[in-house]
């Protein structure tokens, strides 16, 4: 193998390894988002579910005008 052609790959595998601490950084981003998006989901299914248990119980009751 010439000495050019082991640059070469040298390189190459240099690009590859960068590339995927890279796309490890990334995704280890994207997971920690997400993470926080369940949270906050799960909180507003929470609130939204208690508010609509509160306007139940006031859709059932009559205006005061009948």
């Amino acid at each position: 193998m010439s000495d050019d052609r082991l640059e070469q790959l040298e390189t190459k595998l240099a690009f590859l390894e960068n590339a995927n601490v890279e796309l490890s950084d990334e995704l280890y981003r994207h997971r920690q988002e997400l993470e926080q998006l369940r949270l906050r989901l799960a909180a507003l299914t929470s609130r939204l579910d208690s508010a609509a248990g509160d306007s139940v119980a006031v859709q059932d009751e009559r205006p005061p005008h009948y």
